[in-house]
């Protein structure tokens, strides 16, 4: 083919890829709602377990006071179980005896005074007399510790600090879910223009490489999903906990690290089949990649660091498996060696 007409498969592949992608977008409309909850689970998640740090840590700074208040010795361990939060708050006695409709009257009166009985009236039928200490020391507000589920706690809860913002959720969580479904299809226009410039006998490699293809770049997307999510957000957290800084993450930020962390991954996890093929044209051999190893894996990083988040857990995560995917690559090559081209016999004229 020439140039102009690889260009023009290029349009053409290009094309029906994002006539595909926006079939899968109107697609994905109807069920954006349902994405965008389960694509927060590993973000509240990772909260409610900083959150949890956070609690465990305040009552072990406090757990004397908290005995000293009749609180068993191993509330640390009900906090982690239950996942409680400990709250303080200042009451007024007197406030909270009025709002239960029960009277107050001073401990210290004399008995000229309990011959006279209180001055402000009975109490309300079935009411109880509640004994509050006179002087200055009534006036005084009183401590209590209120304990909240965390998984009630507002702040687990990913934020939204504009009108437009969840709309603009809405419309990403449907174009991801129009990637998904439209992958398989966007893979083969890619693979098809990929075709276009081989030999005959190296074209039914296209439909070896396609299905392998989709299955690593799903394979490298579940791993962020089940195994990378969490371990980052952690790491993350634990710089807020360093810094006593309490999180407040935004939808917005979180979805955009959402879609550009499993496309890196998927992508990346193309790297055996793209070694694979590239030793099946003969452009490289498993003595070049073994030789060049080293290299290799500089590249790997230098490329994770690109296609991840900048941290450097996310870049391990990333680079790590790959690393072992460029050996797994080089053990395909060997025993999947290359086939004989019936075009390595012929002579190129000379000028």
């Amino acid at each position: 083919m020439t140039f102009g007409e690889h260009l023009e498969e290029l349009r053409t592949c290009l094309w029906r890829a994002l006539v595909g992608i926006a079939i899968g977008f109107v697609i994905g409309i109807f069920a954006a709602e349902y994405v965008v909850d389960w694509i927060q689970a590993p973000l509240r998640n990772a909260m409610l377990q900083y959150y949890v740090r956070q609690s465990e840590k305040r009552v072990a700074d406090e757990i004397d006071h908290l005995a000293g208040l009749g609180y068993p010795q191993d509330i640390a361990s009900v906090v982690r179980e239950e996942q409680l939060l400990p709250e303080r708050f200042l009451i007024n006695p007197d406030e909270i005896a009025r709002q239960l409709g029960v009277q107050s009257h001073p401990q210290s009166a004399g008995p000229a005074d309990q011959a006279a009985g209180p001055s402000t009236g009975s109490p309300p039928a079935g009411a109880a007399a509640v004994d509050v200490a006179a002087g200055e020391e009534a006036k005084e507000l009183k401590e209590v510790i209120l304990w909240r589920r965390l998984e009630e706690d507002d702040r687990i809860t990913p934020k939204s600090f504009n009108v437009q913002e969840p709309f603009s959720v809405y419309i990403k969580a449907a174009l991801l879910v129009g990637l998904v479904l439209s992958s398989p299809w966007v893979f083969y226009q890619v693979w098809s223009f990929v075709a276009a410039g081989l030999y005959p006998h190296e074209k039914k490699y296209v439909h070896i490489f396609l299905p392998m293809s989709l299955g690593l770049f799903l394979l490298g997307a579940a791993t962020v999903f089940f195994f990378v999510f969490q371990p980052v957000l952690n790491f993350l957290f634990m710089f807020n906990s360093m810094l006593n800084i309490d999180p407040d993450p935004r939808i917005t930020y979180w979805l955009g690290f959402v879609l550009v962390l499993p496309l890196g991954f998927g992508i990346g996890f193309q790297l055996p089949l793209v070694m694979l093929f590239l030793e099946r044209i003969g452009i490289f051999t498993v003595q070049a990649y073994l030789s060049k190893w080293r290299v290799a894996i500089l590249v790997i990083f230098l490329i994770s660091s690109v296609l991840t988040p900048p941290d450097p857990g996310s870049l391990l995560l990333m680079a790590t498996p790959l690393s072992f995917l460029y050996f797994g690559g080089v053990l395909m090559c060997k025993f999947m060696p290359r086939q004989k081209s019936p075009y390595d016999d012929l002579e190129v004229p000379s000028d």
